[in-house]
């Protein structure tokens, strides 16, 4: 998940929460204290609408797997944006007395409100939850990378053996050329060619083997790459 959608995300649940918390101050109080107030809540609902616009921006910028899920929760946040509003709305053009305005906060006032603390309760757990998902899909991310760079050195070193075979080999080449002549030495030069050999080709098998398990190791971490 992209780490600026996450900032903002959490900006705005900070902000819907604090909101939510002025909406009921605000139900409880008259006059010019409730204007301004409401006048409040109404500047922080605008700094609610401009996260959002981020957080859709972002979200649209992302991949499509990725995308259709940030967008889904967008849509829970400007439902609860809604709610809030509506909360505002019934706030500022209630024209009623004290005791009206106790009443409507034990019922109705009440009810909505509690139901749009839950609602961003259950936001809040639900972002959290994705947050925690995204903490282990970059560790696995982090760990195939580690393991991509593992099988890279590896394949160096084994390149770097290779190369020292080969020039090992080159020199026993040589070597046999010049000992070719000498009739006293043949029996043995034959016989530390043969050991040679042989080393050699079980180191070759060895390192078949070893390059062979690589490639099936590196292939299977690159497939479940892909699945996820």
């Amino acid at each position: 998940m992209s780490e600026v959608f996450e900032g903002y995300e959490r900006q705005y649940c900070e902000l819907s929460a604090n909101l939510s918390k002025k909406c009921t101050a605000a139900a409880a109080l008259g006059g010019e204290q409730k204007k301004q107030k409401v006048s409040d809540i109404r500047a922080g609902l605008e700094n609610a609408e401009d996260l959002i616009r981020k957080m859709d921006l972002e979200a649209r910028s992302l991949q499509p797997n990725v995308k259709t899920m940030l967008l889904a929760k967008l849509r829970e946040y400007k439902s609860d944006l809604n709610n809030l509003k509506s909360e505002v709305k019934r706030i500022a053009s209630g024209n009623i007395n004290p005791d009206a305005r106790d009443q409507l906060l034990e019922s109705g006032m009440a009810d909505a409100l509690t139901a749009s603390t839950n609602q961003r309760s259950r936001l809040m757990m639900t972002t959290e939850r994705l947050n925690q998902s995204s903490d282990r899909i970059r560790d696995s991310r982090r760990t195939m990378l580690e393991t991509e760079e593992l099988g890279v050195s590896i394949l160096q070193d084994l390149h770097s053996q290779r190369q020292a075979l080969l020039h090992a080999n080159n020199t026993v080449s040589l070597l046999f050329t010049e000992l070719h002549g000498v009739d006293d030495n043949i029996g043995k030069s034959k016989r530390i060619l043969t050991a040679m050999s042989r080393r050699m080709n079980r180191n070759k098998w060895i390192i078949g083997i070893i390059i062979a398990v690589l490639i099936i190791t590196i292939a299977a971490v690159l497939y479940f790459k892909r699945v996820k």
